[in-house]
């Protein structure tokens, strides 16, 4: 009996570019990516401090367009996307009728008329698929643009200095989930002021053949900051301090918006129907008269790292469970954060602990975010 071979991974436009610089690759999502380059303690350390440059053309970008594109999104999306100026961008999320979470996005606004969709990279035909279903009736179209654009990052607080030093882009006039049109190191690119670390930071999108160009323009220019390329294992703990969600770890069907503590990016208040109302405003009922377990940060009173599935713990029984865990560069110990029993939930709650192989080490319950950047 054979089995038939797996597909091979996705290749980036900078795949040969990160070979050459000794990354240490990893399949994700069916990519083939950056997991590191050096030690990741060192780069998760440039972005909190100097700057770093990351790969993240296995993003799922969708482009809609058409008379209808506002209502079609507003419809299809839990938040009310025709309120987003152009210009402009926001998080917000896509849900089954029953209200699970199918993926967070960002939508931003390019024109009157033309909105990009962008999707976390295992969710993305998902969510193309899911579009293009719910775009019936409207007078829209929804296209796969995931082989149009590569996507370059640079984060951390020297960012805003290195882009300058190689674009007359308005940087300073550029908002927090804000983007424009502009050249940066002679390539055209969409300049997003949005990130995922936690810092301060860009992310560009660019067509896939000016991808070598501008990363070696980008590595040049952060030359005198420190800047360094960085892999998806510290965009990890960057998120993780950053109390920022990662899909299959936080988000998933199973859960609302409201189970996962984000009830705010549902807006029940904008016009028509939207997929998924019915559903959220039982749960955001429920979430009134009996709160769902809910989202904390934990942190380790020993060295041993908990991973997600961990049970949490008090007293022996079972209060929660760990979605994602890791050593923390910036706080110097282990960190983890975890859907807890309402009762356990309120920061210093003492005798909670993770059940670690059979061993139950103590943790703090803390506010989420564990690291937040001074403005």
């Amino acid at each position: 009996m054979s089995t038939a071979p797996s597909a091979a991974p996705r290749l980036t436009a900078l795949d040969a570019l990160h070979r050459s610089l000794g990354a240490t690759m990893t399949d994700f999502a069916g990519w083939d990516m950056p997991l590191r380059y050096a030690s990741e303690r060192d780069e998760h350390n440039a972005v909190r401090t100097r700057a770093g440059l990351f790969d993240l053309s296995h993003m799922g970008e969708i482009t809609v367009t058409g008379p209808q594109a506002a209502a079609f999104l507003n419809y299809a999306l839990v938040g009310n996307i025709a309120t987003v100026g152009v210009g402009r961008a926001r998080y917000t999320m896509i849900v089954a009728e029953d209200g699970g979470i199918l993926d967070d996005l960002i939508v931003y606004r390019l024109a009157d008329a033309e909105y990009m969709v962008v999707a976390n990279a295992g969710n993305a035909q998902l969510v193309l698929d899911t579009l293009t279903e719910r775009a019936g009736g409207f007078d829209t179209e929804v296209r796969d643009d995931r082989e149009a654009y590569a996507l370059i990052a640079v984060q951390g607080p020297d960012s805003p200095a290195v882009l300058k030093s190689v674009t007359d882009a308005d940087l300073d006039g550029l908002k927090y989930y804000a983007g424009l049109p502009g050249t940066v190191a002679g390539v055209p690119a969409l300049i997003a002021r949005t990130g995922y670390t936690g810092e301060d930071g860009f992310e560009l999108f660019v067509a896939p053949g000016h991808a070598e160009q501008l990363w070696k323009a980008l590595t040049e220019a952060g030359a005198p900051y420190g800047l360094i390329p960085c892999g998806l294992s510290c965009r990890d703990t960057l998120r993780l301090e950053a109390g920022m969600p990662l899909y299959g770890h936080e988000l998933t069907t199973a859960l609302t918006p409201f189970d996962a503590g984000l009830g705010r990016v549902v807006k029940f208040e904008k016009e028509g129907d939207f997929v998924g109302r019915e559903a959220l405003s039982a749960a955001a009922a429920r979430a009134e008269t009996a709160p769902p377990r809910k989202l904390v940060g934990l942190v380790a009173g020993g060295r041993r790292v908990p991973r997600a599935g961990f049970s949490v713990v008090v007293g022996g029984e079972v209060v929660g469970e760990v979605t994602s865990g890791a050593p923390s560069p910036t706080l110097g110990k282990p960190i983890a954060m975890a859907y807890v029993d309402a009762a356990h939930a309120t920061p210093g709650t003492e005798g909670v602990g993770v059940d670690i192989r059979g061993t139950h080490e103590p943790y703090e319950v803390v506010a989420l975010p564990f690291y937040k950047r001074r403005k």
